[in-house]
């Protein structure tokens, strides 16, 4: 059975006290306004233009400052195996999100679909 995946998302991880300055910083730097997310406040989005293609958004974390990749998928249990037989680590779940430790230490988090249908169908690969 087939899965479909792709980048979704470059995340700056900031520890929640710098992140209202971080989101200021990166949105003037990149020059995307940034808008917070109802209801997920730790998130706060920056603009489409900042990495065409790509959200973009700074996370309030209680760790140290990174940057993380999310991937979204239509099958979250497959993506996770598959990155898991690249060579990745699962480290926790959040949600129906998964957090895996890639090789070389970053984090990549698999999430369900968040873009459009029509988007994703368009951009995602296809795994077997």
């Amino acid at each position: 059975m087939t899965h479909r995946s792709r980048a979704y998302a470059v995340l700056i991880d900031t520890p929640r006290e710098d992140a209202r300055a971080s989101a200021a910083f990166w949105s003037a730097a990149l020059g995307a306004p940034a808008r917070e997310v109802p209801g997920e406040e730790q998130f706060t989005v920056l603009g489409a233009d900042a990495v065409p293609g790509l959200v973009v958004a700074v996370q309030a974390v209680d760790d140290e400052p990174r940057f993380h990749v999310d991937v979204e998928t239509d099958d979250v249990e497959a993506e996770t195996a598959r990155l898991v037989a690249l060579g990745a680590v699962e480290v926790s779940q959040w949600l129906e999100c998964r957090v895996l430790r890639a090789p070389g230490g970053h984090l990549v988090c698999v999430i369900p679909v968040h873009s459009g249908a029509a988007f994703f169908a368009e951009h995602a690969r296809v795994w077997p």
